[in-house]
């Protein structure tokens, strides 16, 4: 059985609004979505912001999850106001630039800032990350295997950043066309190919097809190829298992079918701002608050009955015993443990 993972960038309030001074009221709406959580016996990563990080509200939360056993906290960094500051553009607030558009020195500053003060504020190890704005590179990776992670979750198969820009001067995001959808060991010389690395990439869910309403009508001209199929190729879309407020059936749809498939996970995200009315531009009411609670409700109840439940990190830990029958050395080493390799103790 394949394991359902709950992943939430836990990040300020209306990030996308571009504030200058940023909020963190959406901290004090994270029980109820804790609670639905532990109702579906399912535990959530929160990949943990700066702005978060020093919440009050947020901090008290967290240790609370850790300390029953029901979550874990991971990193997730906004390089445009991250410490230490080191202006990039001529207004970073509005440009919001990818970490990977650093110097790498300022990328390696930010990244080891972060995560130290997540070890201090939560008094965990910290081995789980996704970029922000979903950029990664080979930079990138090799930083965080520097830094001791072992799970990436910022991979979006089928999934072209390059439209969507950063520093006005750059390339835009990363280009994971061509990805894989299943978890692979990162080659740190190539983003995209499986390696030896430590670092293991847990894509996100993200599918491309037919939306569900018109999966039956069109279904026989899929079996017809030529023509018929490449114009309904144009119509595929990406659906990831993300609400939207109007894709509930979809997801529940997504889940099912990777489970069928036999999926070694599927992938869930939202951002703790969402769950908030008018922390996002998504669901601005209370309104629109219970209708994405309906959504997630069905779709944990779904992931709950055919997957198993996991954090990023627990997922790794099984992963690795799975394709590695020998001892995982950097889990290993992690506990004190030793391990032989080609020949010598470590």
């Amino acid at each position: 059985m394949g394991s359902f993972i709950i992943t939430i960038d836990t990040e300020g309030d209306n990030i996308w609004s571009g504030p200058r001074e940023t909020t963190t009221r959406n901290a004090t709406y994270l029980p109820r979505f804790q609670d639905l959580c532990e109702r579906h016996g399912l535990k959530p990563t929160y990949l943990v912001n700066h702005e978060m990080a020093v919440s009050p509200a947020f901090v008290e939360f967290g240790r609370d999850v850790l300390a029953r056993g029901q979550g874990e906290i991971g990193m997730h960094l906004h390089a445009w106001d991250s410490p230490p500051s080191v202006p990039l553009t001529e207004d970073d607030h509005k440009y919001k630039p990818y970490l990977v558009e650093y110097p790498v020195e300022v990328m390696r500053a930010k990244i080891d800032y972060m995560t130290k003060l997540l070890q201090d504020v939560f008094d965990t190890p910290i081995t789980s990350h996704r970029a922000g704005r979903w950029a990664m590179n080979e930079t990138y990776a090799g930083i965080l295997i520097e830094q001791g992670y072992l799970v990436d979750c910022s991979v979006t198969p089928h999934v072209d950043w390059r439209g969507t820009p950063g520093n006005p001067a750059g390339d835009g995001g990363t280009n994971y066309q061509g990805y894989p959808g299943a978890p692979y060991f990162v080659d740190p010389a190539d983003l995209g190919r499986p390696g030896q690395s430590p670092l293991l990439e847990v894509p996100m869910s993200v599918s491309k097809r037919l939306p569900l309403a018109l999966r039956d009508v069109f279904d026989g001209y899929l079996q017809q190829g030529g023509l018929p199929v490449r114009l309904l190729n144009r119509m595929l879309k990406n659906h990831w298992l993300r609400p939207n407020g109007r894709n509930g059936a979809d997801m529940v749809d997504l889940v099912r079918s990777e489970a069928a498939a036999g999926a070694a996970h599927v992938e869930f995200m939202l951002h703790s701002s969402e769950f908030m009315p008018g922390g996002s531009p998504t669901f601005r009411d209370a309104a629109a608050i219970e209708r994405l609670y309906a959504d997630i409700d069905a779709v944990f109840a779904e992931g709950a009955a055919l997957f198993e439940g996991a954090t990023l990190a627990e997922f790794r830990s099984s992963f690795a015993t799975a394709v590695q029958p020998v001892p995982d050395p950097i889990e290993a080493m992690a506990s004190g443990g030793n391990v032989v390799i080609d020949g010598l103790r470590s």
